[in-house]
């Protein structure tokens, strides 16, 4: 091959390749116009839904509106109704008395409490009817709808479950029933509870305990529901929910956790463990609860010295200012019984229940309500409490009491 040839050929050769690369640009092209066409096609497609979606979208604002216009009514309603109440019947609101035989007209007329707790004497006994009728006294004695509680945890507290004319056999406990079955047969458990309960008249049952409890020789380990931290928080999620769909009032106890302590029914009991302690393991069952919607927490007697080493914590406003604050929970606050020694054995009982309201209590339970009810009412009056704080513990009452169906409407009262 000449020069002349070869010179020939490599031109031939990179024309070639020119057109190649040409032919490529050329189709490179072409799928993109196509695909640029095919975007646009699915944008116009896109622009043509949004009627449905606004719709849609206006509708949930719509329902939206309408909610909050709900829960705004209400609360006009209740503070209507606080308003025109005096400082005897919003006192009287707060206090969660002891059942008795014995009550008449004169007792709610007088002291107007709102709500009454019963104990294994008032039911002892009793058939269906007659425990009925007991409670229906209460009810038409009471201007305002009542509480009527009563504790049935299950096994060694079992008020109602313990008669034999109501129940065939106790209920067991939830630790119990869930080495059983499961959550599944705890949340049957506590449905089978509340409709025992609602067709004979309570509201309220003071229940879960939430206590986290390791050690078999803990005075609360056989009423806590386990050893397993995340167990314990799943059981107080679902018990709160199962609770709230029967509508049954739940009370979440005792707070800050009993750990392992002793029983302050009858003594003081002081609680050493460190704060973290209490982050870590004894709030997460009551904040899972919390989370759940439930109705009421019930504060313990013990002094926890981290939180406040002079107080016990039902009487301590650091321990409520961290129920609140921490926790979060915006329901009612109950004591536990003030009459317990935890209590008695430290303040006397003409201060008790006004020290638990000063503390940030928004209920208290009581036996000897004469003398209580007295005492708040008198601090009232002379500003040791301030009404205001009495009125926004009586909204929180109200409030429950129409959610869980207890008072229907607020003006009719």
């Amino acid at each position: 091959m000449t020069k002349k040839q070869a010179k020939i050929f490599l031109i031939a050769a990179i024309v070639n390749v020119i057109l190649i690369i040409s032919l490529l640009v050329f189709i490179n092209i072409k799928k993109n116009e196509l695909r640029e066409e095919k975007e646009k096609e699915a944008m116009a497609n896109t622009t043509q839904e949004p009627t449905t979606t606004a719709t849609e979208t206006e509708t949930e604002t719509e329902t939206e509106e309408v909610t909050e216009s709900q829960e705004e009514l209400l609360m006009k309603s209740v503070e209507e109704e606080i308003m025109q109440m005096t400082i005897e019947e919003k006192v009287g609101q707060m206090f969660f008395v002891k059942a008795s035989p014995y009550y008449d007209q004169s007792v709610f007329d007088t002291y107007q409490p709102g709500g009454v707790i019963l104990f294994g004497s008032d039911v002892d006994n009793k058939t269906a009817d007659e425990l009925r009728a007991y409670i229906e006294n209460f009810q038409s004695y009471s201007r305002y709808p009542l509480f009527i509680g009563i504790d049935e945890e299950g096994g060694t507290v079992s008020r109602i479950s313990s008669n034999s004319y109501l129940v065939d056999e106790p209920f067991y406990s939830p630790r119990y029933i869930y080495e059983q079955g499961g959550f599944k047969a705890v949340i049957e458990d506590s449905h089978n509870k509340s409709q025992l309960l609602k067709s004979l008249g309570f509201n309220m049952n003071f229940a879960p305990v939430v206590d986290y409890s390791v050690d078999s020789g803990d005075y609360m380990y056989r009423r806590a529901f386990g050893s397993n931290i995340d167990e314990t928080c799943e059981f107080a999620t679902l018990i709160t929910y199962a609770m709230r769909s029967d509508k049954m009032g739940s009370v979440l106890k005792h707070f800050p956790g009993y750990g392992n302590n002793g029983d302050t029914h009858s003594s003081i009991i002081t609680d050493y463990r460190d704060y973290e302690t209490f982050v870590q393991q004894d709030f997460r069952p009551f904040e899972a609860g919390i989370k759940a919607g439930a109705d009421f927490v019930l504060v313990s007697h013990n002094i926890v010295v981290s939180m406040d080493d002079s107080m016990p914590a039902s009487l301590s406003k650091n321990v409520h200012d961290i129920l609140r604050n921490e926790l979060g929970f915006e329901g009612v606050i109950v004591t536990d019984d003030l009459a317990m020694s935890g209590v008695s054995d430290f303040v006397s009982s003409d201060k008790a229940a006004v020290e638990a309201v000063r503390a940030g209590n928004d209920m208290v339970l009581v036996t000897d309500y004469e003398v209580q009810f007295e005492a708040v009412v008198a601090a009232v009056k002379d500003g040791t409490i301030s009404e205001d704080q009495i009125d926004m513990s009586v909204k929180r009452i109200l409030l429950c009491k129409y959610k869980l169906g207890i008072i229907d409407d607020l003006g009719t009262y």
